[in-house]
């Protein structure tokens, strides 16, 4: 299903549903309501796309203030599209596609702008954690990586956000052989080439690691056509949205 826009504080966000990410509130940010100028207008979170420092550090001041913590508590990654998973803290962004978090006063962000943005919640423990899944991470495993540091990954819940639909994502042959084995993940194209649906991939992913069907949840909304986010297919140089989450009075 998909979740209308709505405001946190002046900000346009997309909700998660609260059954979604059980203890965990979750929203992804739109391109709207940020300072940064075209192409990367105007709530643009990435701070290695071209855009001015000083608008990326206001944007990201206005999505904490958003998730309600201090700007320094508003934790992103290096995202590398591979495997590594590391523990949320201050500081400078660790080289990691998955985040994981127990603690009340840290915001994890993951950003995107067409691969998928996935949020991991356990509804017996304070842990929950964010993943960026292009088909880079999903091809070596990262949700794999992320979901063996949780205790029990069989009761996880998933939540995944906007991503390019398969419509617009045509591939080589190289890349659709690594998916080849998955149902409805693969789509005739012209020539050689497939259309790759990401999110058939995640959901057969998360499926396989024992994750019930009623657990896996998606928005239905799509990067495609960079109006409400920003799509690095689309074209680029463009800026980067977020899946945001925090704990929100779950279990301590």
């Amino acid at each position: 299903m998909s979740s209308p826009v709505s405001t946190s504080g002046a900000l346009p966000v997309l909700d998660l549903p609260a059954a979604w990410t059980p203890g965990v509130r979750a929203f992804v940010t739109t391109r709207a309501g940020g300072v940064s100028a075209a192409p990367f207008d105007t709530l643009n979170l990435g701070d290695h796309v071209g855009d001015d420092p000083a608008c990326v550090a206001e944007n990201r001041r206005r999505v904490a203030a958003a998730a309600r913590v201090t700007p320094v508590s508003l934790i992103t990654m290096a995202q590398c599209h591979g495997r590594e998973v590391a523990w949320a803290a201050p500081g400078a962004p660790a080289p990691a596609d998955a985040l994981l978090c127990e603690r009340e006063d840290l915001a994890l962000a993951v950003l995107v702008a067409d691969c998928l943005p996935i949020v991991l919640c356990d509804p017996e423990s304070p842990r929950f954690a964010v993943v960026h899944a292009g088909w880079r991470g999903l091809d070596v495993g990262v949700l794999a990586a992320t979901l063996a540091h949780f205790a029990s990954p069989r009761r996880v819940v998933a939540a995944i956000g906007p991503g390019i639909s398969p419509a617009r994502y045509p591939v080589g042959p190289e890349v659709a052989a690594r998916f080849a084995d998955v149902p409805g993940a693969l789509t005739p194209d012209e020539g050689d080439r497939s259309r790759l649906d990401l999110v058939a991939v995640a959901v057969a992913q998360l499926h396989q690691l024992g994750l019930d069907p009623a657990q896996v949840h998606r928005l239905d909304a799509v990067t495609d056509d960079s109006a409400l986010f920003f799509s690095h297919r689309a074209g680029a140089p463009t800026g980067r949205v977020a899946l945001v989450a925090r704990r929100d009075g779950g279990p301590s």
